[in-house]
């Protein structure tokens, strides 16, 4: 609490009207200090707004540096997010640009944007997409861990176009926040052609699962969806776009325009 009301103090000095008050070369007798902490108590008490103000821009740096941060951590793991084998992925492997999501499959928002992603898919054919499964609903909802898993192997099992028929099947059938049953799972399976993995083959899965976490959590992402867009070599802060969270389709297409340089 002091840290924040620290924090929140060095913002008021920014704020017009109070900056004058603080000169940082300067330096001040205690009475001096004193005087000019009831002339700033006074002003705040005469002019509350200066607060809202004040931590208004607090918000505004503190979300502009986890931005920073978070562009930094996904260029500094490009290779994780972009060259693991075990990550299921669709589109051209000579792709130019990589569209990389983080998803859980009984997350509402992920839900929503389903279709929306669905749909830049088949806008975008010369973009490679890249699925992280992130079960984050696991300790909430099994059918969180089993989907991923089941996702997972149906890749390993039968490749790009069956994972993409599960996945869109999955999300078709509209059943997350525990809503997801095994015979939706099974469902799902059967449209990509593909069978359920036995309890050896869910095991294998979780090493995947697990390096799926740590570079969400490296990344800075809180929740699911995250959305990475970049170019798959040259990625610079320039061309790289990072949204967490549910957006538009049209920023999903402005992130893909700008990683080609459009």
């Amino acid at each position: 609490m002091k840290r924040h009301m620290m924090t929140l103090l060095a913002a008021l000095i920014a704020t017009p009207g109070l900056a004058a008050a603080a000169d940082s070369s300067a330096t001040f007798t205690d009475a001096q200090q004193q005087a000019i902490g009831k002339i700033a108590s006074e002003y705040i008490i005469a002019h509350p707004e200066v607060l809202v103000q004040a931590s208004q821009k607090l918000q505004a740096q503190q979300q502009q540096q986890q931005e920073t941060d978070s562009l930094n951590a996904v260029l500094g793991n490009a290779p994780a997010l972009l060259q693991d084998k075990d990550t299921p992925s669709y589109g051209p492997a000579d792709a130019k640009v990589a569209f990389v999501e983080f998803f859980d499959y009984q997350c509402m928002y992920c839900s929503h944007m389903a279709p929306v992603v669905e749909q830049t898919i088949k806008a975008n054919p010369n973009v490679r997409f890249i699925f992280k499964e992130w079960p984050i609903f696991g300790d909430r909802w099994k059918a969180s861990i089993t989907a991923a898993e089941t996702g997972q192997y149906v890749y390993k099992q039968k490749g790009a176009q069956a994972y993409l028929a599960y996945h869109n099947a999955i999300y078709a059938t509209g059943h997350d926040e525990g809503k997801l049953t095994d015979a939706d799972i099974s469902g799902a399976v059967e449209k990509a052609h593909a069978a359920l993995p036995s309890d050896a083959h869910r095991q294998e899965t979780h090493a995947a699962l697990a390096k799926n976490d740590e570079l969400a959590k490296s990344l800075g992402f809180q929740g699911t969806p995250g959305f990475i867009v970049m170019p798959v070599s040259g990625a610079n802060a320039d061309n790289t776009t990072v949204l967490p969270g549910a957006v538009s389709a049209e920023q999903l297409q402005a992130a893909i325009s700008k990683a080609q340089g459009k």
